[in-house]
């Protein structure tokens, strides 16, 4: 039996193309979160604690999510490092 990266794996070929084909949501947040800031600074103009705790709030939010497009290697399991007890 073929495992499921093997690339001469009809199968898996497919399901592969198919899991690609959607649109990167990730990529897509700023659409989402640009607005929102405008948004936050005009409704809630009358209400200037809340308006500028949730415009920061956005604003860590938004760059947090930047962290994360631009060093995605920081939260993935694989380069973890573990302490290894026989160095010592």
């Amino acid at each position: 039996m073929a495992s499921p990266s093997d690339p001469t794996n009809p199968e898996a070929a497919a399901a592969i193309r198919r899991k690609k084909n959607g649109p990167p949501i990730k990529f897509l947040v700023p659409l989402v979160y640009a607005p929102v800031l405008p948004l936050i600074r005009l409704t809630l103009r009358k209400n200037p604690v809340v308006r500028d705790r949730l415009f920061t709030a956005v604003l860590v939010g938004a760059f947090a999510h930047g962290f994360y497009l631009v060093y995605p290697f920081c939260f993935s399991c694989s380069s973890v490092m573990q302490f290894d007890s026989s160095a010592m």
